[in-house]
């Protein structure tokens, strides 16, 4: 059963880093037919949801203050304590708070567990509540106890929708469940069965449309999960990555959005469109402090190659930020940026800085940690510098660069087997992010042969990006087989990532 439970979380943890979207949006008008007297939105914890949405914290929680003491056994003040707290938890990464305000989830539970069962907000707020406890608990590493939270939610929210089928809001929450369980391998799949979870991701999908076409209180929230799953499990449509670039420019004070905006962005290989939402993003003292947004101004102008520029951002990152996820990225790609710039002795300093830093929880630092001990080992030779200035340049959308990084290079300037297999794998993703698709498919397939019994990353990466493309081309069976070959590849860094998306495509194939 714990397998299930790893192969369940591994899809949460995609999208934790911008699950600050998939929180509830009501208004007054959207409880008018309340049926109790216990659950009131009021105008002032309107307001304190909406600042919560923008990161305004403090001034939330003075609203949900006053507002408590007018009205102590309202259950929305709850609902809105835990739903403060969660933003604060994922931005912060900061463990005292974390077990401090866990502790509160009981009490919380218990008040809106007072509602009346005739209210069909009873159980979607005990569901909303353990849905956010279920994605701080994955955070901080507690992935059995995260794992019961979701399976608590999933069938609150099943009974919620079975006892009031027309109380559209269920199927917000419900929907991304849906598709989550949804993608779970067949080979497991038996194992969610008997717990009593059923999903679909074309039926989590639909129903989300639903929620954004009934139920106007609630559009903006399901439009947004939709577009995060698609953003990381599945593919975004030209109207989708539209959409994306219109939320900040209509809510220019909204942080979130913003750092939404940007993150989504440079994942599409869009750097210098994202890096204009960063630029824009509102700051001060009303808001929380986000130490991330330098981080990510470092990893654009890593991609630009102005180095030293990158090294001064993540030098700022790691003064501002104080938890234990991109730590040891950080000190990588402090390294990279000296080791780039030639300058060798600084490099070294920061690749003995990894290993001691941060944790390994998420892929990043996974991979910063392996490679920093590749470098001090001497197992990364000088050449390499060339595929990743490419790869950095590449990942920015930064075509001209990237392709000027390999002008001139082909396989036989490498000497070991695995960066040949990267080299192909780069010029690939150039080929391909520039129309050249027969040759891109050349590249990948070669990276393929080298892969066979080294370098499964970029194994499974080639094939995933030939799936994609006889997708493309509308060569059903060929692309299914090259989404099984992706996910046959074992132990690399980017298995749970890859994985996510290889699932999720067959699944919508019909495998």
């Amino acid at each position: 059963m714990f397998r299930v439970f790893k192969k369940l979380t591994a899809r949460y943890k995609v999208l934790l880093r911008t699950y600050f979207f998939l929180l509830t949006f009501c208004t007054a008008d959207a409880l008018a037919d309340d049926l109790t007297a216990d659950i009131d939105f009021t105008p002032r914890l309107q307001k304190a949801y909406f600042e919560i949405q923008k990161l305004r914290l403090p001034a939330a929680r003075k609203l949900i203050e006053a507002e408590r003491k007018d009205k102590p056994a309202n259950a929305f003040i709850p609902y809105l304590d835990n739903y403060a707290d969660l933003h604060y938890l994922l931005i912060a990464e900061d463990k005292v708070a974390y077990k401090s305000m866990s502790a509160q989830e009981s009490l919380r539970l218990n008040i809106v567990g007072k509602m009346s069962d005739h209210s069909p907000y009873k159980r979607f707020l005990l569901a909303e509540i353990r849905l956010h406890w279920a994605f701080a608990k994955l955070k901080y590493g507690d992935q059995v106890s995260g794992s019961w939270e979701i399976i608590k939610a999933y069938k609150l929210l099943e009974e919620n929708r079975k006892k009031f089928p027309d109380f559209i809001p269920t199927l917000k929450s419900l929907g991304l469940l849906h598709i989550l369980i949804g993608s779970i391998p067949d080979n497991y799949a038996w194992v969610a069965k008997i717990i009593g979870l059923k999903g679909s991701i074309q039926n989590g999908i639909n129903e989300l449309r639903l929620v954004q076409k009934e139920e106007p209180f609630f559009r903006q929230e399901a439009e947004l999960i939709d577009l995060l799953i698609h953003a990381y499990t599945l593919k975004l449509t030209p109207d989708q990555q539209k959409r994306i670039r219109q939320w900040p420019d209509e809510q220019p004070d909204n942080l979130l959005l913003h750092f939404f905006a940007t993150t989504v962005l440079m994942k599409e290989g869009q750097s210098e469109q994202a890096l204009t939402f960063l630029h824009n993003a509102p700051r001060g003292d009303a808001y929380v402090d986000f130490p991330f947004l330098q981080y990510l101004k470092g990893e654009i102008e890593l991609q630009k190659g102005q180095y030293m520029n990158a090294a001064r951002e993540y030098s700022l990152f790691q003064k501002q930020y104080h938890g234990f996820n991109y730590v040891k990225d950080s000190y990588f790609k402090l390294f990279m940026c000296h080791w780039l710039a030639g300058r060798d002795s600084e490099a070294t300093a920061f690749a003995k800085k990894i290993s001691g830093a941060g944790e390994t929880i998420i892929e990043a630092d996974q991979l910063a940690d392996r490679i920093g001990r590749e470098y001090l080992a001497g197992q990364i030779g000088i050449k390499q510098k060339i595929l990743y200035k490419a790869r950095y340049a590449f990942d920015g959308g930064y075509l001209e660069e990237a392709s000027a990084a390999l002008k001139n290079i082909s396989e036989s300037t490498f000497e070991t087997v695995p960066e040949k297999a990267e080299f192909n794998y780069r010029k690939a993703r150039i080929l391909q992010k520039s129309g050249q698709t027969t040759s891109a498919i050349q590249h990948y397939e070669r990276c393929l042969q080298l892969t066979k019994d080294t370098s499964p990353g970029f194994g499974a990466s080639s094939a995933l990006h030939l799936a994609y493309i006889y997708l493309e081309k509308n060569q059903k069976q060929t692309s299914i087989g090259y989404f099984k070959k992706a996910m046959r590849f074992k132990k690399h860094e980017y298995k749970n990532s890859i994985d996510n998306k290889a699932r999720a495509a067959l699944t919508d194939l019909g495998e």
